[in-house]
C-alpha cells in the first residue's frame, strides 16, 4: 500500500509544474485583469481562464483517488490524466458562467 501511495505522490509531484517567480510592474498587474468583451468594450471583472487551477486540482484528486482505490501505475496515470481534463473543463466552465453574470458575454 505504501508503494502505491508513493507512486501517486511521485506522479503528482512530476505533473505539477514548478512555480517560477515573475516580477511585474504595477501597470502590468492592473492590466492583467482587464478583458475586452465581445461588445468591444473593456471589462475589469472579466476573466480569460486557461483552466490551470482546475487542471492541477483535478489531476491531484484523480491520482489520489485512483491510488486509494488500489489501481496500478497505469490506473493512477489514467486517474491523473482524466482528473486533470475534467478539472480543467469545470474550471473554464465556471469562469465562463461568472463572465456571463458580470456582463462580459
Amino acid at each position: 500500500m505504501t508503494s502505491k501511495l508513493g507512486i501517486a505522490f511521485l506522479i503528482a509531484a512530476v505533473a505539477t509544474p514548478m512555480g517560477v517567480p515573475s516580477f511585474t510592474t504595477a501597470a502590468q498587474a492592473r492590466d492583467s485583469y482587464v478583458y475586452r468583451g465581445k461588445d468591444g468594450r473593456y471589462h475589469r471583472k472579466c476573466k480569460k481562464s486557461k483552466g490551470t487551477t482546475g487542471l492541477l486540482a483535478g489531476a491531484g484528486g484523480g491520482g489520489l483517488g485512483a491510488a486509494a482505490l488500489g489501481a496500478g501505475p497505469v490506473g493512477i496515470a489514467a486517474g491523473v490524466i482524466g482528473g486533470g481534463l475534467l478539472g480543467r473543463h469545470l474550471d473554464k466552465r465556471h469562469d465562463a458562467a461568472q463572465n456571463r453574470r458580470n456582463g462580459c458575454a
